[in-house]
């Protein structure tokens, strides 16, 4: 194992040898795309504005494989490139390397987005990203080759085993009624997290408990389609995305530190009440609003 990292320890140095202020730039803008604050603005944007039923199977498959990111990180405990040489470190990371989430992220979300648009340039467009992402960690000293290939790896099968059970699961989901619906997603979340309760498990699980709360609520009652002119889109985005930054911004500046007992408690409920607000809340207020007209359906 020690002969493999320095392995990936020189790889990363020889990367280095080109980096400059603007490729620095450049790849940091690049990793920004697997930040969470990225896809606080990408899920919302496709649940609001292009396909609702997108958004939530994106939405639900971003956060599962997160939680199992993290698992893997803290299951194998390898380090980062920057804590064999300090040297390389070109941007910040928290927590072990391997796999690489960013990576693993990319292809699940741009698959994701390529498989549903079924179109061969947006499939090229989404590679490409895979790649740019991939590499930009390697780049930036905060990830061993090994990890952006695991990562990829490991996306390339959730993504393969989710675009092949979803419609039966939806289907499933569909037939066991509303309280059961409700039931799922709230036990699902809580029990996964009682397996790795940790923090960045409350990051991934409390907003999918959120989203599937809301999806329940929003398919049975409310008439929503994120159709429209562009100007009802791009207000929807706007509205939603004020209350949505209120939530994440403000109740991180209300709610208890890290150093209080009940941090994680307030965590949960911080990324819960963005996960409905997402699903339910927005949609609601677009219906009230009349900033949507055409109900959309999962299916």
């Amino acid at each position: 194992m020690e002969a493999l990292l320095q392995w990936g320890l020189d790889l990363v140095l020889a990367i280095q040898q080109i980096h400059g202020p603007v490729l620095d730039g450049i790849f940091r803008a690049i990793t920004f795309m697997g930040e969470e604050e990225f896809y606080l603005i990408l899920l919302p944007l496709l649940l609001w504005c292009v396909d609702f039923g997108l958004g939530a199977r994106l939405g639900a498959l971003f956060l599962l494989s997160s939680y199992l990111n993290f698992g893997l990180k803290d299951l194998f405990r390898q380090p980062r490139p920057f804590d064999l040489d300090p040297s390389v470190k070109l941007s910040s990371a928290e927590g072990y390397g391997l796999p690489s989430g960013h990576s693993q992220s990319a292809v699940v979300v741009w698959g994701s987005i390529a498989a549903w648009a079924r179109r061969k340039w947006f499939w090229a467009v989404a590679i490409a990203l895979m790649v740019l992402i991939g590499f930009s960690r390697v780049y930036l000293g905060v990830h061993f080759p090994t990890d952006v290939l695991a990562g990829w790896a490991i996306g390339a099968v959730l993504l393969v085993v989710c675009l092949a059970v979803q419609s039966r699961v939806e289907k499933w989901l569909a037939k066991v009624g509303l309280a059961m619906q409700i039931i799922l997603a709230l036990a699902i979340p809580l029990i996964l997290l009682l397996v790795h309760p940790t923090k960045d498990s409350v990051t991934t699980l409390a907003p999918l408990a959120g989203l599937g709360l809301g999806l329940a609520l929003t398919h049975r009652y409310i008439s929503f389609s994120a159709r429209g002119p562009w100007w009802q889109r791009v207000l929807r985005f706007l509205v939603g995305g004020i209350v949505m930054a209120a939530l994440y911004l403000g109740l991180k500046v209300v709610f208890p530190g890290e150093e209080s007992a009940l941090y994680l408690v307030f965590r949960f409920l911080r990324y819960w009440l963005i996960g409905v607000w997402i699903t339910l809340g927005a949609p609601w207020l677009f219906r009230l609003l009349r900033l949507t007209t055409e109900a959309e359906r999962l299916a």
